[in-house]
């Protein structure tokens, strides 16, 4: 069996041409993800046993479901309601950039969530104490003690699920959407060479992988930049 190399350079201008569709299920899925994420925060904290164990039962289903199964369900099942079709979200749910982008914010909303709760769970109680000792209110400690230091902490954790989410992205080949693996799959059907292309594909996703993980790093460094001490 020959190896194409020549194969691996013609595909990759061809698939970058669904970067753009690529970095838009990434973004938009990520910041309507991070919001939900902080809405079932807020959930599972209030105190309230209703709203938490809501939360609770949401993150359970979409953490315990493959993201596969979730795309096909929104993307096959709710067209099936009538309910679904006459709503003023149907113009979104038609399409299928829109059900991608829905799996993949519920998706990842419920891990999100779960990062930052323990970011928070993990913030330092006599820090608490310092700030009502100061006379802070809950409110007044939850925004100037426990967001700032949760955000540091989980960062890490969160970088992880953004790289996860890119590479999600991928699925949403499966309800062809020309993504750039959508693009792939079309050049292997009509090439037959599916090791040079998917390698190729590959070598893509490794690069956009690599410079989230900098670009992440960068952030860290610089919300610790005061926890550094100076040799």
């Amino acid at each position: 069996m020959s190896f194409d190399f020549n194969l691996i350079l013609q595909s990759l201008p061809q698939m970058l041409a669904g970067l753009g569709i690529t970095l838009q299920l990434l973004l938009v899925s990520g910041f309507l993800g991070l919001l939900l994420a902080i809405l079932l925060l807020l959930m599972r904290i209030s105190g309230k046993l209703y709203l938490d164990l809501i939360a609770q039962i949401y993150i359970y289903i979409f953490r315990g479901t493959p993201i596969l199964v979730q795309i096909f369900i929104i993307y096959y099942g709710l067209p099936q309601f009538e309910a679904i079709r006459e709503s003023m979200f149907w113009h979104i749910l038609r399409e299928p950039t829109g059900c991608a982008i829905l799996a993949l914010t519920l998706n990842t909303g419920a891990y999100v969530s779960e990062i930052l709760r323990g970011g928070v769970l993990s913030v330092d109680k006599g820090l608490l104490e310092a700030g009502s000792a100061l006379g802070m209110s809950a409110r007044q400690k939850f925004i100037y003690i426990t967001t700032p230091l949760a955000t540091r902490l989980s960062l890490p954790a969160y970088s992880n699920d953004v790289i996860s989410l890119l590479k999600s992205t991928a699925l949403a080949s499966t309800i062809t959407i020309t993504d750039m693996t959508g693009i792939a799959r079309t050049i292997v059907a009509d090439t037959y060479a599916p090791y040079e292309v998917f390698i190729s594909l590959a070598m893509v996703y490794i690069i956009f992988t690599f410079g989230l993980q900098k670009l992440f790093g960068v952030i860290e460094r610089y919300l610790s930049r005061h926890t550094v001490r100076e040799e």
